[in-house]
């Protein structure tokens, strides 16, 4: 899906990148289009030899909306994960301004 996202791409070139980051051989890609395909995510069309898929919108728009219902439960934790990170990195950027350029007189003992 994450591949489709992008705009219509060919089952060699989906194959091609799933083997790749995946180890999936082409007719285990092919069963994974199929399904998409007959579930009704992606949707496929002939040119000359090759077989174009693209995403279908309409079932992830009705998962969206289905899910709408459950984001209260994560919507507030994850914005709080989000401030703290970026308290976390606004720590960070303040550490490594103050400290020392050149620190080896740290642990020095003559």
């Amino acid at each position: 899906m994450e591949l489709l996202s992008g705009g219509e791409r060919s089952a060699g070139q989906i194959a091609e990148v799933v083997a790749a980051e995946f180890g999936i051989s082409q007719p285990t890609a092919s069963g994974h289009l199929r399904v998409l395909r007959e579930n009704g995510f992606a949707t496929v069309r002939s040119e000359g030899t090759r077989r174009l898929y693209a995403v279908e919108p309409a079932p992830l728009q009705e998962v969206d909306q289905w899910l709408d219902g459950f984001r209260q439960f994560w919507s507030g934790p994850l914005d709080a994960l989000a401030t703290e990170l970026a308290r976390g990195k606004r720590r960070g950027s303040k550490r490594s301004r103050s400290s020392p350029s050149n620190s080896s007189d740290e642990g020095d003992s003559q």
